[in-house]
């Protein structure tokens, strides 16, 4: 009988690859709230495991999938969290910032230098280290939120208190239950149409 495939090497399997050939889309989407323990150990939340793994295209056969957390500077109250592929997009855009300058300087600073890679355990769990802890003043509980190409992670009365009071005031500003978010969102080009 085979051994079992890592649940790693099942969740790229089934959506196409590192690269999601077969047209899923490889998205961050919802958002969970979960527990931390005194040593750091958290559960990533199910639905980001498999984009994770399908964004980490340098993960050979057997092997666990990794991500970049990116801390930021003291100003960063959250933590981002991008899969490979992902940030290898952001270090092309940071490439094509001119060298020495104050732009380019502060994404190195901001993207390269307060970032780290993280491999995910055979049970989803990630250790989170003591002094990012430290810096979103974690008790017990933490909360990630999806946001399409990354997902962040807050102390769960920071996000609170902060970002889903910013986004409703805003909501209301535009006019309440009325208003309907995707009008925010600019249209799609037209597709072309195929030679005949």
């Amino acid at each position: 009988m085979a051994a079992p495939e890592p649940p790693f090497q099942f969740w790229r399997s089934r959506i196409g690859g590192a690269t999601g050939e077969c047209g899923v889309s490889l998205r961050f989407r919802s958002d969970d709230e979960q527990g931390i323990d005194g040593k750091g150990r958290v559960s990533i939340p199910a639905a980001f495991r498999p984009v994770i793994a399908a964004g980490d295209h340098l993960m050979a056969q057997g092997e666990r999938p990794t991500f970049v957390i990116v801390y930021g500077t003291d100003s960063l109250n959250h933590l981002r969290c991008y899969t490979r592929k992902e940030m290898e997009k952001i270090e092309e855009r940071i490439e094509l910032l001119d060298e020495g300058t104050e732009e380019r300087e502060i994404a190195e600073t901001f993207f390269l230098g307060s970032s780290m890679d993280v491999q995910l355990g055979d049970d989803g769990r990630i250790v989170l280290p003591q002094r990012l802890r430290k810096k979103l003043d974690l008790d017990d509980r933490i909360y990630f939120i999806g946001v399409g190409s990354h997902f962040k992670m807050w102390k769960p009365e920071t996000y609170k208190a902060h970002e889903a009071g910013r986004t409703d005031a805003l909501i209301v500003e535009r006019g309440g239950a009325r208003f309907d978010p995707a009008s925010l969102l600019p249209k799609l080009p037209p597709k072309p149409t195929p030679a005949v």
